[in-house]
């Protein structure tokens, strides 16, 4: 019996890591296959709207793990050294359109967000456009794991 649970728990891991692999890898085309324009507008929007906080070269304002004096934690950087990464894109597309307060909010969580909602000067294809631009700017581990929440998110989505 002991034999027949082991066995069962390796197929599920080896199963898992497989299902991972395969999406991983999936993830890895659809991004290599991104639209190039949307990606030059998204550089040329992300300029325009984003680059004051988040920095020109996506480094965010410094220190920006500690609140500032009124609270809030400063912009965070939106290359591989922030936490941009660890967000699905359902995440960061209503984070960025509604705002980061609005958005927590519509999931229960009371949090003062410095973020600023940007649907009332962006369409929601511009929007996208600026999140594809700096998903273009990761490594391909980053694209990957956030690949895998995108999905978890989609997963938990269609739970509900």
């Amino acid at each position: 019996m002991r034999a027949y649970w082991t066995a069962s728990a390796l197929i599920a891991v080896f199963g898992l890591i497989g299902g991972w692999y395969i999406y991983s890898a999936q993830a890895n085309v659809d991004m290599a296959g991104a639209d190039p324009q949307s990606i030059a507008n998204g550089q040329v929007l992300y300029a325009e709207n984003c680059a004051a906080c988040h920095g020109a070269n996506l480094e965010g304002q410094p220190q920006w793990q500690s609140p500032g004096p009124d609270g809030r934690l400063p912009a965070p950087p939106h290359d591989p050294s922030g936490h941009t990464w660890h967000h699905g894109d359902d995440l960061l597309f209503s984070y960025t359109k509604l705002g980061g307060k609005a958005a927590l909010a519509a999931k229960g969580i009371d949090f003062d967000s410095g973020m600023p909602g940007f649907g009332e000067t962006l369409s929601d294809s511009e929007i996208q456009d600026i999140l594809n631009f700096i998903k273009s700017t990761w490594p391909e581990r980053e694209r990957e794991l956030q690949a895998t929440r995108t999905e978890a998110e989609r997963l938990q989505k269609e739970a509900n």
